[in-house]
């Protein structure tokens, strides 16, 4: 199976995403909602949506043009630990080994194991030679790898990092998004911006979480931005954790805005916890710019007129690695 019939087989793939899979999988759709509650329907088809988007030939072209790809005579095998934080968060992983033309070994994560299942059965069915290609595990240990991809926690990467030191790997860790306004920012980029802070949850990587504002930002242009995100507040496992953080930090003296479904603290901090936002104030866009840079290991997205476009930090493309490390050079140099 070469390059150009891989492609051609995600691409059918990223068809059945458009329209075919509610129809043929609507129960199995909904039992991922039932495992994780934080999967609503709407959030499936968002995953769903953005996948269907990336998986053609234009873009498969632009992302892969450029490495000249040769076959692999000896392909290796890749293990891929997953998390679960979004839906279908690993699926990039799993496609960039297949299309590398190596084997995936898949620990999935236990909150995000029924609607890769379901995408890689439908693979299998379009193009069968892709069932040898594609094994699960659920324990890691005593088994011999080729290399090694693993997503998780802080914490849990240095266990990987330990645990498979003597293997080719790329191990991410947490990582955060922030913003940074100027003022400037219209209606529209503001209401982008809530996409960026309210998708998913706030639950991946790509989330805003920390927002820079220049000194005497008046932040009711935020919230009117953000009302349109106000019925996130029903949303019960979202407003356990507003009601909890809420209480936290009020008993620990601090002061919070807060408008219903959303806290907002002046904090330094990164990573804010699920139904909170952080946010600090500049005089100097010239020190914000030095943060960013003098940081950069620990930021996933930057929005902002000059970096990332408002709106746009989960609509990644094929070749938005994560962590910035270039997965497809990763196993071309295996």
């Amino acid at each position: 199976m070469n390059l150009q019939a891989r492609i051609l087989a995600f691409t059918h793939l990223g068809e059945y995403l458009k329209t075919e899979i509610q129809q043929e999988s609507a129960e199995k759709l909904f039992s991922a909602e039932v495992l994780n509650p934080w999967f609503t329907k709407e959030n499936i088809d968002k995953a769903l949506n953005a996948w269907n988007e990336q998986l053609r030939v234009d873009m498969f072209s632009a992302w892969l043009s450029p490495y000249k790809l040769k076959e692999v005579a000896s392909p290796k095998k890749i293990l891929i630990i997953m998390a679960g934080n979004i839906p279908l968060v690993g699926f990039h992983d799993f496609l960039t080994v297949l299309i590398s033309g190596h084997k995936v070994v898949i620990k999935m994560s236990s909150t995000d194991n029924v609607l890769l299942r379901l995408l890689i059965d439908k693979l299998i069915s379009i193009a069968p030679e892709f069932k040898e290609r594609i094994s699960f595990i659920e324990e890691v240990k005593n088994r011999k790898f080729d290399a090694v991809i693993a997503t998780g926690s802080d914490n849990s990467a240095e266990y990987f990092e330990y645990y498979f030191k003597g293997a080719k790997k790329i191990i991410r860790k947490n990582r955060r998004s922030v913003a940074v306004l100027d003022g400037s920012e219209s209606d529209m980029e503001l209401q982008g911006l809530a996409n960026d802070v309210f998708a998913y949850f706030g639950l991946g990587c790509r989330n805003v979480s920390k927002l820079f504002l220049p000194k005497g930002f008046d932040l009711d242009n935020l919230f009117k931005a953000f009302y349109r995100y106000s019925d996130v507040i029903n949303h019960k496992k979202y407003g356990n954790n507003y009601d909890y953080n809420k209480a936290i930090f009020l008993m620990g003296s601090n002061d919070l805005i807060e408008n219903g479904f959303l806290l907002m603290k002046e904090d330094k901090s990164l990573l804010s916890p699920v139904a909170m936002l952080y946010y600090e104030f500049y005089n100097d866009m010239h020190t914000v710019e030095q943060f960013v840079e003098e940081n950069a290991e620990q930021l996933q997205c930057v929005v902002s007129k000059k970096y990332i476009p408002f709106g746009n930090t989960q609509k990644p493309n094929l070749w938005d690695y994560a962590d910035g490390v270039d997965t497809v050079e990763f196993l071309r140099d295996l």
